[in-house]
């Protein structure tokens, strides 16, 4: 028989989280702002519970929490993102993405379905594009037998996945697969949400960077099938 797959939200024991999370919960508790945090929850619709840190005192309070902390493995990369994902203020997700972004070359091939629960649970664009950019990235980047994958994310029906998938090539500049990334971007061309509309524009903004010419003629051949925010996204850096 074969093994079932490890389930990818299992918090794995990681001496490291231990520390890392008494630590965080500790300096985040005491820099807790209800009357700011009441403010960062409306500007975003109301969808999460704040602690109420601004950015600057959030990355400063994340050097101070990491601060003589060890290198982690894969493991302890897990432990962390999961356990903080648990906690429902937002910062705490911040945090784990901020977390995994720096040390996602420490994570293999097999990490990608964690990112994968990351990105469909508690999900709205704050969470779901740093993920995408700077760790789905760079793991499909490590790893191109993950590419396909890809094809499977854009292709579901969440549409956080669906963005995520859009999304993951947006650093990639000369390294651009341009062929999956337009095939990706026509497949989900008529999807009717913002934010995947809003992720095909961007995704090809950021290609025109790099290939100007190969986003104009891709939008000259198959334009009339985006919404008109995309394409005029698309092309601020192509030349049309």
């Amino acid at each position: 028989m074969t093994a079932p797959e490890p389930d990818p939200a299992e918090v794995p024991r990681s001496a490291l989280a231990d520390t890392v999370l008494a630590r965080l919960t500790v300096a985040h508790g005491a820099a807790a702002d209800p009357e700011r945090a009441a403010t960062m929850r409306a500007y975003m619709k109301d969808t999460f519970p704040f602690l109420g840190i601004p950015a600057p005192a959030r990355r400063a309070l994340s050097r101070t929490v990491l601060a003589g902390t060890a290198r982690p493995e894969e493991t302890d990369c897990r432990a962390v993102a999961l356990r903080c994902w648990a906690l429902p203020e937002r910062e705490y997700h911040y945090f784990a993405a901020d977390y995994l972004r720096r040390h996602v070359g420490r994570c293999s091939s097999s990490f990608l379905p964690v990112v994968r629960h990351l990105v469909t649970t508690d999900s709205w664009w704050d969470t779901v594009d740093p993920l995408a950019v700077h760790v789905v990235g760079p793991l499909v980047a490590a790893d191109r037998s993950l590419a396909p994958v890809m094809d499977d994310w854009v292709a579901d029906d969440d549409l956080w996945l669906v963005r995520a998938g859009l999304l993951h090539q947006l650093r990639y500049r000369e390294r651009t697969d341009a062929e999956r990334l337009f095939a990706h971007c026509l497949s989900r061309a008529g999807h009717p949400d913002f934010f995947v509309r809003k992720a095909i524009g961007w995704a090809l903004r950021e290609y025109a960077r790099t290939d100007p010419r190969a986003v104009h003629d891709f939008l000259a051949r198959e334009g009339g099938h985006f919404a008109r925010l995309t394409v005029r996204e698309a092309l601020k850096h192509a030349g049309g």
